[in-house]
């Protein structure tokens, strides 16, 4: 992680279909600097075979009112990368849609990943750390466990993140977040 750069404490996908849909929210509370056991390189793409996934990671950052700016595309995942980079000490975030109003995206599938599963994360620099998942979670937006999702446990964790439950078609917006925690 850069010298200091801070943890966001809840990166939360705010709407996960339609183009120009909002993106995710920063978290409310004050967020610490993570110190880090060492640098790491930028994360690169994220695969996850049990459901799929090989996608590339761009870098996310948040707009002046403390919200993460969502990739435009839906075939990339992104990294909050004001937070650690994945495999440094603290609580990586990495954020993608779950569809758009053409079909499925990078996490449709998401939610079907179980305990024991692997996440893997290929850094810029060519090396790789591997993640296990060891729970998934819904939470509703307006009450997601801020300090639990983003700041709990030691070690060098990830968090992946997209829009789940049901869809509020007024809103264009899914009503939940999936939370997959790994470590």
């Amino acid at each position: 992680m850069r010298a200091g750069a801070l943890l966001a404490g809840a990166l939360l996908l705010a709407a996960c279909a339609g183009e120009g849909a909002p993106a995710a929210q920063a978290a409310t509370g004050v967020a610490g600097v993570v110190p880090a056991a060492k640098d790491v390189a930028n994360p690169a793409r994220v695969r996850i075979p049990a459901i799929r996934v090989n996608s590339p990671i761009i870098p996310l950052r948040l707009d002046e009112k403390g919200k993460l700016i969502a990739p435009k595309r839906f075939d990339v995942a992104g990294w909050h990368k004001s937070g650690p980079e994945p495999g440094e000490k603290g609580v990586a975030v990495i954020a993608a849609h779950v569809d758009s109003t053409s079909g499925p995206a990078v996490f449709h599938r998401l939610r079907e990943l179980r305990r024991g599963h692997r996440v893997t994360v290929d850094r810029a620099d060519g090396s790789s750390v591997t993640f296990t998942v060891y729970r998934i979670a819904r939470y509703p937006k307006n009450d997601v466990p801020n300090g639990l999702v983003y700041s709990s446990g030691s070690g060098a964790q990830i968090r992946l993140i997209t829009c789940g439950g049901t869809f509020d078609r007024a809103r264009r917006s899914y009503r939940d977040n999936i939370v997959v925690f790994a470590r």
